[in-house]
């Protein structure tokens, strides 16, 4: 159980940014939006260009995008450019001009006449769905239990990362109060996982869709142990039907793929931080096998 703040805080009539909040992110925390410097991204080859980080949300992206491309869309060829959010890369102006809520991941599709800016995890997803025909039901009912779940993941990722994984993982001081009510909310979302995936295969029915593409990175980056270093506190491994859903997704070879694009942690072999071809994966499978040898 961690320990509670000794200190009481009452809220002044009207806040002010008088001081550094403090964790992890305090560097590139601040109340407004915009540049903070003038900086043109990068622009390759390919008809899709990503700007993103190798987070949950941006995992999202890039494994929706290999997917596309295994089933042999081939206008679902992608750069991916990294975007160090440590750094503040997000508040350059060309960052900002292609997403103005300065948050991985965004895209931007100059395969017609004119660019298509296209941000948030949950409209890029649907918007790459629908261009190529994949991954989105077109049957109704199957469509709007797809878009809930869709949203249902949307809607849950604050009280799971911004929550839970702040007040757990990242705040400067340990918080009972804070850190039991996240818990305790990422646990009912848990549950609420376990139970639809105790009825249905996949989240949307018995056809993998956006809905698990989306879902896969939190709820399966916490049963393995990739976020916050939580699963044991969370004692995950009781939602048996939350770990076949993610041991089965995650041996996907586009999620395997996608998972190392922009990723800029774990081992070196696992990290693709950049990728603008498919025989990028290649290079980097020749230099582990080299680096074993």
């Amino acid at each position: 159980m961690s320990t509670s703040s000794t200190s009481e805080y009452t809220p002044p009539k009207v806040w002010t940014w008088d001081k550094a909040s403090g964790g992890r992110f305090a560097n590139i925390n601040r109340p407004i939006s915009g540049p903070t410097h003038e900086k043109e991204l990068p622009v390759g080859r390919h008809p899709l260009q990503l700007y993103s980080l190798g987070t949950p949300n941006g995992v999202k992206v890039t494994v929706m995008l290999e997917e596309l491309l295994a089933l042999g869309h081939r206008g679902a060829e992608y750069d991916a450019w990294l975007i160090k959010i440590g750094d503040g890369d997000q508040f350059g102006s060309g960052f900002v001009a292609a997403n103005p809520n300065s948050k991985i991941p965004a895209l931007v599709d100059r395969s017609g006449p004119k660019p298509i800016r296209v941000f948030e995890t949950g409209a890029i997803l649907t918007y790459l769905a629908e261009k190529f025909g994949a991954f989105l039901p077109t049957e109704p009912a199957a469509r709007a239990e797809c878009l809930s779940w869709l949203f249902w993941q949307m809607g849950s990722a604050p009280y799971l990362g911004g929550g839970f994984g702040h007040f757990y993982a990242y705040a400067p001081t340990k918080i009972e109060y804070a850190i039991d009510r996240f818990a305790m909310e990422t646990k009912r979302l848990l549950h609420v996982l376990d139970t639809r995936l105790g009825e249905s295969e996949y989240l949307a029915g018995s056809e993998y869709t956006i809905a698990d593409i989306a879902a896969w990175p939190w709820y399966g980056g916490l049963m393995n142990n990739w976020l916050y270093g939580a699963a044991e506190f969370l004692n995950v491994e009781e939602y048996k039907n939350v770990r076949r859903w993610t041991d089965a997704i995650g041996a996907r070879p586009a999620v395997r793929r996608g998972r190392m694009v922009n990723r800029v942690s774990g081992e070196p072999s696992s990290q693709l931080h950049e990728r603008h071809d498919a025989s990028d994966f290649e290079t980097k499978t020749q230099d582990k096998v080299a680096a074993q040898s």
